[in-house]
């Protein structure tokens, strides 16, 4: 599917805020409120639109601990740690990365001791290296779209 400006201008204030009425952006971007949905459902239809989320503040929700897990997996433990990795909700992200590291795990946890306890589990797929959060400077909902053209 061809993005043309009109999408792109969609797209950005969706980003803004996911929640906005199709025919807000219809009044900003000059067009009628269907006429933004019919494109919203293309794009949702071809993939281009995956998903809908939300911030939240981790703290607010007693998840003080943010750490990053740069992770070197056992060679013969791949499928046992995928569905290890997709079980545990500490777990908030999970990348296959090039490099010497196979994965980088993002996981958000209460204490010290869960993220230990959590950290020993992993032991049984590899070894790893772990980076705490001391400040997130950018959450992604402020990112920003540019046309290509």
């Amino acid at each position: 599917m061809q993005i043309d400006s009109i999408d792109f201008q969609i797209l950005q204030l969706l980003n803004k805020n996911a929640r906005i009425q199709w025919k807000e952006i219809g009044e900003e971007i000059h067009m009628t409120g269907q006429a933004v949905g019919n494109r919203i459902k293309k794009m949702e239809d071809n993939g281009i639109i995956q998903a809908y989320s939300i911030v939240i503040d981790e703290l607010k929700l007693g998840l003080p601990f943010t750490a990053f897990v740069i992770f070197y997996m056992n060679a013969q433990t791949h499928d046992g740690l995928l569905k290890f990795i997709n079980t545990r909700t500490e777990i908030t992200e999970a990348h296959r990365v090039s490099g010497d590291a196979c994965y980088i795990l993002k996981v958000m946890v209460e204490s010290q001791d869960a993220l230990n306890n959590l950290l020993n589990e992993l032991l049984k797929y590899g070894n790893y290296q772990l980076y705490l959060s001391i400040n997130q400077v950018k959450k992604r909902n402020n990112a920003t779209l540019e046309s290509n053209k």
